[in-house]
């Protein structure tokens, strides 16, 4: 049943930070503020940018917001201008409307100023931050329901996917009606770890503690159930262009790749990747032509789709797992070749410095390379997972029992 938690909290003053450690101006963002996103924060990084004469700017951001290819100088520049922004993002909506801590989050497609989130008790809160409304809230069942994926149903945006440690995967409404059951252990001793959704294809894929793959078409039909693990299937990702591309990661220290249309068995898979810790997630980027790992330690690695015998690029990070912690999780930038990741600071890492801080960090994807770190030092905590909505201007970040909202401090003023 759908009920009301309190409202969002105002937001605090925030800072970024450069590569080199530097400090941004501390500013105060009016809650609640009406929201307009536009593509004003790339002109500055414009300016220097060669084009070629017979390419428009105007035309390239044009095709920039449609989603569609622009060249490759412009999109380094974009890139760059994009980057050159983050100097100005900071908090302007926070919520904690759980009483326990946030494990899932998914940005409404369409949609760019509403997310819904997932907590470790059950509860889903649908959220559009650019209203006053308070946020619709669905309870959960409490201890033992932990929502472990979250998508919106790309067939009909009202409704979502969710797995959970209830033991289901399942479609939902945002009136708290379950619409389709599509897989149920009917024991507390097997849940379901993950879950992805293709619209092409029209399938659901999830993964469960046991190592099982469970592919469904999106009227429930089980297309097969299969152990593809010897351990936990920590994440499933479809790939986005080529949606018979399946990446599972687990906690069996692996990463597989499998091609949908030729799955036979557990040895079926195009490509194992060996780690040497468990794996958080596997995501593939935008385009495809990437994968991007997260172990439980303190490595990321960057694959290429094309080349999955060539090692990866990897970029060494300390995000290492603690029981109590949502899982630390990196994700691609919706636009650009960028990776988004929480910093868990750790001692024993060979880059560790005293009072080290628990950023945001913002890597390229080619180099590996830092570019950027976003940091509050009023919201200070491990930050877990991290994801920009589908037009890449905002940010939603989950903090423990907190949702924090970052973005320009210009868009977050606009009236």
């Amino acid at each position: 049943m759908s009920s009301s938690p309190p409202v969002p909290q105002s937001s605090r003053e925030g800072r970024g930070l450069s590569e080199r450690g530097g400090a941004g101006a501390r500013s105060q963002i009016e809650s609640g503020s009406s929201r307009r996103f536009d593509s004003g924060c790339l002109w500055a990084g414009l300016a220097s940018l060669q084009v070629p004469p017979s390419c428009s700017i105007v035309r390239a951001l044009h095709h920039h917001k449609l989603g569609n290819a622009v060249r490759p100088s412009l999109q380094q520049g974009l890139q760059q201008a994009f980057l050159h922004s983050l100097a100005s993002y900071r908090i302007f909506q926070k919520a904690a409307p759980f009483d326990r801590r946030a494990t899932s989050l998914a940005w409404h497609p369409t949609h760019p100023s509403t997310l819904a989130v997932g907590s470790k008790g059950g509860d889903i809160m649908l959220w559009n931050f650019g209203i006053k409304d308070k946020p619709t809230f669905i309870k959960g069942i409490g201890a033992g329901g932990s929502i472990t994926g979250l998508k919106f149903n790309p067939l009909d945006t009202n409704q979502f996917f969710t797995s959970s440690m209830e033991g289901t995967t399942r479609l939902q409404d945002f009136k708290g009606n379950t619409l389709r059951v599509f897989t149920s252990s009917g024991t507390c001793n097997f849940w379901f770890c993950s879950l992805d959704v293709s619209a092409r294809s029209r399938m659901v894929v999830t993964g469960d503690n046991v190592g099982h793959v469970i592919l469904l078409n999106m009227d429930g039909r089980e297309l097969w159930n299969l152990r593809m693990h010897k351990k936990k299937v920590t994440h499933v990702a479809l790939n986005p262009c080529c949606d018979w591309f399946l990446a599972t990661a687990s906690v069996d220290q692996t990463v597989k790749i499998w091609d949908l249309r030729q799955v036979r068995g557990k040895s079926s898979f195009l490509h194992s990747l060996p780690h040497s810790h468990p794996v958080n997630a596997a995501c593939f980027s935008p385009d495809g032509a990437q994968l991007l790992t997260t172990d439980q330690k303190s490595e990321l690695r960057v694959y290429s789709a094309s080349q999955w015998d060539c090692p990866p690029s990897l970029i060494p990070h300390p995000h290492r797992h603690f029981q109590h912690l949502t899982p630390i999780k990196a994700t691609w930038h919706p636009r650009y070749n960028l990776i988004v990741v929480g910093r868990y600071p750790d001692p024993n890492f060979k880059s560790c410095t005293p009072h080290e801080l628990r950023t945001i960090d913002v890597f390229d994807g080619h180099s590996g390379k830092m570019m950027y770190q976003l940091y509050d030092p009023e919201s200070s905590g491990i930050i877990s997972l991290n994801e920009f909505n589908p037009m890449g201007d905002t940010l939603a970040s989950v903090m423990g029992y907190h949702i924090l909202i970052w973005s320009q401090e210009e868009a977050g003023m606009r009236t």
